[in-house]
């Protein structure tokens, strides 16, 4: 009997110990972000960062640290919120990196296995945002704001305290930001001894910034392995000619000569720049079309001495994410979007033929590539971002760290699985399907169509901290993703088929998932859909709220645009407007486009009730546009909520802002769905 006793309570006690919880918003914002890893030229050592986020005190502290490749042991290497940044190896298997002093910067470096104890390298006077250098450390490239523009006070130096802004062409805002006074330049530093002496701005004079703002940073600037050459890409416009192009161009810049060469011609974005190991070869990504941001991103390499370039992606009906050379310098090895995953993918640059190296149901979302293996970051719906190792000649793969296992292991997760639908045009489309935990195919569950921005961007298996799938499915819904018409990764054409067709196709896709889906799977419960997005994904539920026929009960829009009139008139990349819209809404020849394809036109259809919501810094999706849909529901009578960021922008990233944004979010949907 007592053994009897002891082996019910050891069961009792062993399903209470293994039960797992409910992933919930609380565990989104406890979990570690990794990032930055970079590995060393003798593949002994990986650098890595996390970031981890205290909501009560609504910030994050970034942490670094060393892995020994060999033993997999990691030391701390900054401990948190410490003061670093633009962490990079030297080919000598020493790490540098940028730190604060004063309201300059300090260059300092340490080499692994000694004390680390970081050296002073040279100390700058200005803010440095990012840095570079050659091969041989020779030389040193920087990039540094330098004032461009005049202000009002310079205009008006009487009126100190006005915070008015004179503007006298566009680009005035861009993303979350109002255009400053200042713009990245790049400086040159020679070694001088022990030290450096700085030999100026490379653009001294010029009004453009040396990477396209606002994401362009030192990743699209690098010397030649000779240290002769420096190169970087940049959009040289200003104003209204900023606003409707895409033509960046790759410039050299004669370190010694002082004199800058255009050496490329395409029209549209050329940026990721890449020397290759035996310094013959200039590899970038490229995109052919002007005003066209989502192009196909093809990797161009063009020889050094001759300027002759080739596509060596020609034969791959996919776009590039990153690329890095083999030490070999025969092939190049990148990701790309694939079937709503990202894989590594490898390019022969005799033969110009590609092998796709992984297939797992996974994100490889940056990549180092050693003699026999890739050291990558990789992550899934269900797996946020870890380092893992690729075998090159297999494909196979290793888990290198797991910085969340603590928490992720008592985590009950959901799973994921991919359908094959009919679209209403005869094609395939590809839908991830993500079930909740502890998934009863025989209980009916409420469902989440997911709707997808960009419009171009891929429904991959992304780890999102703002539209996370596995909270969703933890939180009692079935989520379905459909890669409708316009997502990168099953071709050109389809990814194209989106353009000037917003209200088309791509609606149809939306529409046929649902009906495809509820017929075919009993655990949807048909009486209660739900439909969300951002941005295009926005957009995409005002589209839907007003041509649904009653399948939903409940639409959530964060950052959509609403009437795309008002929308050309305020947004700020007139590139992404004129190519995907069509242009002015005041041209005879695009009124039918706007009548299309406008969802404020089919608010007389509205009968849903409807969450929106909005960022104050949204300059892309202005906040009118969630304005205007607000009122027009509130107008109407129909049940809704407006919940406005004043301090965010297109994405919500500030802690408590976040937690707010998910409490709201399953609020009104449990309201008309559960």
């Amino acid at each position: 009997m007592k053994n009897l006793l002891f082996l019910v309570a050891l069961f009792t006690f062993s399903i209470g110990f293994s039960q797992k919880e409910l992933f919930t918003v609380d565990h989104l914002w406890k979990l570690k972000r990794l990032s930055g890893t970079s590995v060393s030229s003798d593949e002994k050592w990986a650098f890595y960062q996390t970031t981890s986020y205290d909501v009560a005190a609504n910030s994050g502290k970034t942490s670094g640290y060393l892995m020994d490749l060999t033993s997999g042991t990691t030391t701390e290497l900054f401990a948190p919120g410490a003061d670093f940044w633009n962490v990079v190896w030297d080919n000598t298997n020493t790490l540098w990196w940028l730190r604060s002093s004063g309201s300059g910067a300090e260059l300092v470096k340490m080499k692994p296995g000694t004390d680390n104890l970081p050296t002073l390298v040279y100390t700058f006077e200005d803010e440095v945002e990012g840095f570079t250098f050659s091969a041989n450390q020779e030389c040193i490239a920087t990039l540094q704001p330098v004032k461009v523009r005049q202000t009002v006070q310079d205009l008006h130096p009487d009126l100190t305290k006005t915070q008015a802004r004179i503007e006298d062409d566009l680009m005035y805002r861009h993303w979350n930001a109002w255009q400053g006074e200042k713009a990245l330049h790049l400086f040159l530093y020679e070694k001088s001894g022990a030290t450096y002496t700085a030999k100026g701005d490379v653009l001294k004079g010029e009004p453009y910034a040396a990477v396209n703002p606002p994401f362009g940073g030192i990743d699209d600037v690098t010397f030649s392995l000779d240290g002769k050459t420096l190169y970087y890409s940049t959009k040289k416009k200003t104003g209204k000619a900023f606003a409707e192009s895409t033509d960046s161009q790759i410039y050299a810049y004669d370190v010694k000569g002082g004199t800058t060469t255009s050496i490329t011609t395409h029209k549209g974005y050329d940026n990721h720049l890449r020397v290759s190991p035996d310094n013959t070869k200039l590899a970038y990504l490229s995109m052919a079309r002007d005003g066209y941001e989502a192009d196909k991103n093809r990797i161009m390499v063009r020889n050094i001495a001759t300027g002759v370039e080739e596509d060596v992606t020609r034969n791959l009906d996919l776009s590039v994410d990153h690329f890095a050379w083999h030490a070999k310098g025969q092939f190049i090895y990148f990701t790309a979007a694939i079937k709503g995953t990202k894989q590594l993918f490898e390019v022969d640059l005799k033969t110009a033929k590609t092998r796709q190296v992984t297939s797992e149901v996974c994100d490889i979302v940056s990549i180092n590539v050693l003699k026999d293996r890739v050291i990558a970051e990789r992550q899934s719906m269900v797996a946020p971002t870890d380092i893992w190792q690729i075998t090159l000649k297999n494909g196979a793969q290793k888990q290198l760290t797991n910085i969340n296992k603590e928490l992720m292991s008592t985590i009950a997760l959901p799973t994921v699985t991919e359908k094959w639908i009919t679209t209403t045009d005869g094609k395939k489309m590809l839908v991830w399907m993500i079930l909740p935990p502890n998934f009863d195919a025989k209980t009916k569950y409420p469902s989440l169509l997911y709707c997808q921005g960009g419009p171009q961007s891929p429904v991959s298996q992304f780890f999102s901290y703002r539209w996370n799938f596995m909270l969703m499915a933890s939180n009692g819904y079935v989520i379905m993703a459909p890669s409708r018409r316009g997502l990168p990764g099953f071709g050109q054409e389809w990814n194209e088929a989106i353009s000037k067709d917003w209200g088309g196709q791509a609606m149809r896709d939306y529409l046929v998932t649902v009906d495809s889906l509820t017929a075919s799977e009993p655990y949807i419960d048909k009486n209660k859909l739900g439909a969300v997005g951002a941005s295009y994904g926005g957009y995409s539920v005002y589209y839907l709220a007003g041509i649904h026929n009653n399948r939903f009960k409940a639409f959530v829009s964060h950052c959509g645009l609403f009437n795309l009139e008002s929308w050309y008139g305020t947004t700020e990349e007139l590139f992404f407007a004129n190519f995907d819209i069509g242009g002015p809404y005041w041209k005879p020849e695009n009124k039918e486009l706007y009548l299309k394809n406008s969802p404020h036109l089919l608010v007389d259809k509205w009968n849903t009730p409807m969450l929106v919501i909005h960022g104050g810094k949204d300059f892309r999706v202005p906040e009118s546009e969630g304005m205007q849909a607000f009122q027009a529901l509130q107008i109407k009578g129909i049940p809704s909520k407006y919940l406005y960021f004043p301090d965010e922008g297109h994405w919500v990233t500030k802690p408590q802002n976040g937690v707010l944004w998910y409490r709201t979010y399953f609020e009104w949907l449990d309201s008309y769905l559960k």
